[in-house]
């Protein structure tokens, strides 16, 4: 297979930031994606409606002329988040799920969740009124191995939360494990789980080693959750192109500037958002599954979701696609994913 045409896909998983910086990196996500839900951890934090709704005014004020993109916005869950808010989020018809940030656990994080049993309120609400959790899951223990923060919270705070609310529709974002994968595909109940490009890529070898096998340390394929072993990368890929419908396209691109990568305390985000398609065609094919990312990108999502899938058509080939060293990021650049490499596919339509 050498052309492949999709129904045009949405990206369940998105942060475009704010001002200059969302100016520069919305263009990348509208030239693919006819929708995408937003992240909230701004700084400060959209944790209101109101606050959702003037976010969402600065985005669809920077979408290119001529671009038809819808921003599904989301509130930033906090400790005292009132179930009041989450009645307004619902009859506001554009906030479309409440993220649940571990206090600590990525960035802009800081006034995140430090107790889950604080949430009740809010839980019942949206479990109510059908509004979906999207979660971050990782602990933030400081005894607990980076690698395994996420297995941990699959234990420790999903479990327990969705035998307590076991009718909440919730979203696993990002998952980055063997664990997660299977939790995802075999729980009862309404769950789904978004998967990145860079999961399903690389391993957390990518972090300390060039493709040719020379050592670094590569900040740009730094993110949080950090890339797992290559037993959960193989695990990540089976669930993506199973056809399952619990499974979708979220890329969690993140941008941060080059010189915030760059540092001796760098940043966690991967940037994908310029070529994320080509990305995701990129790992569908190598495992010989492109006849399910249409699904997975195009389908699954909106369904869960509850939105109508879209009308539009896009088309990717099998031709060489070169990704640049970086790109303008409002005062300063940014380094994608795979920067100075060249992609296996190519976006024409």
């Amino acid at each position: 297979m050498d052309t492949l045409t999709l129904t045009r896909p949405d990206d369940w998983h998105l942060h475009l930031r704010d001002g200059p910086a969302l100016a520069a990196v919305l263009p990348h996500t509208a030239r693919q994606f006819a929708r995408a839900i937003v992240m909230p951890n701004l700084r400060p934090p959209v944790t209101t409606t109101a606050k959702a709704r003037d976010y969402r005014d600065r985005i669809l004020a920077a979408v290119p002329a001529g671009a038809k993109f819808e921003p599904l916005m989301t509130l930033y869950l906090t400790d005292n988040t009132p179930a009041d808010e989450i009645l307004r989020a619902r009859d506001s018809g554009f906030v479309h799920g409440v993220k649940l940030y571990p206090a600590g656990a990525t960035t802009n994080s800081d006034s995140g969740v430090t107790d889950v049993g604080r949430c009740t309120g809010a839980f019942e609400a949206m479990q109510r009124v059908g509004m979906p959790l999207l979660v971050h899951g990782e602990v933030t223990h400081g005894q607990v191995d980076v690698f395994d923060r996420e297995r941990v919270f699959l234990d420790e705070v999903m479990r327990p939360l969705r035998r307590d609310f076991p009718a909440l529709k919730m979203v696993f974002e990002h998952i980055t494990t063997k664990e997660a994968a299977e939790y995802v595909r075999d729980a009862d109940g309404p769950i789904g789980a978004t998967i990145t490009a860079h999961h399903l890529l690389f391993n957390r070898n990518a972090l300390f080693m060039t493709a040719d096998g020379r050592a670094g340390m590569r900040p740009h394929y730094y993110c949080l959750p950090v890339l797992k072993r290559e037993e959960h990368r193989q695990a990540l890929l089976t669930a993506a192109t199973s056809g399952n419908p619990r499974f979708f396209l979220g890329t969690d691109s993140a941008p941060h500037s080059r010189g915030d990568k760059e540092n001796a305390c760098g940043c966690a985000g991967c940037y994908t958002a310029a070529f994320a398609l080509e990305l995701y065609a990129e790992a569908f094919d190598a495992a010989g599954a492109l006849h399910r990312l249409e699904g997975f990108a195009s389908i699954h999502g909106p369904d869960f979701y509850g939105l109508p899938r879209n009308a539009g058509k896009l088309t990717l080939t099998r031709s060489a696609c070169q990704v640049p060293a970086e790109l303008p990021f409002g005062e300063h650049s940014i380094v994608p994913l795979r920067a100075g490499e060249s992609l296996a596919w190519s976006l024409t339509a």
